[in-house]
């Protein structure tokens, strides 16, 4: 049986849709169109794509630790409860 990452892979699809802008300074923006606030910024694109996943990370956790809705993203749902199974189980 295949091991998931149902976070890593949450992040990687998120990512996967990023929208990056080169700056008239030079510099570069990025933003994720499904995640509400999740922009980042850098003076390379490597960097605005570093900070972008740091920043998205920081935003799914504080999401889950408040309660926010988080957006289904590649049939990935966070929002759901997890299920707990009685110990007379184990």
């Amino acid at each position: 049986m295949a091991t998931r990452f149902i976070l890593t892979e949450y992040v990687e699809h998120a990512l996967s849709q990023a929208i990056y802008d080169k700056l008239e300074d030079g510099s570069f923006a990025g933003r994720i169109p499904l995640c509400p606030g999740v922009v980042a910024f850098g003076t390379t694109l490597r960097e605005c794509q570093d900070e972008l996943r740091s920043t998205l990370e920081d935003w799914i956790l504080v999401g889950l630790k408040l309660g926010h809705p988080l957006p289904v993203i590649a049939g990935i749902d966070l929002n759901r409860k997890p299920q707990r199974e009685p110990v007379e189980t184990m």
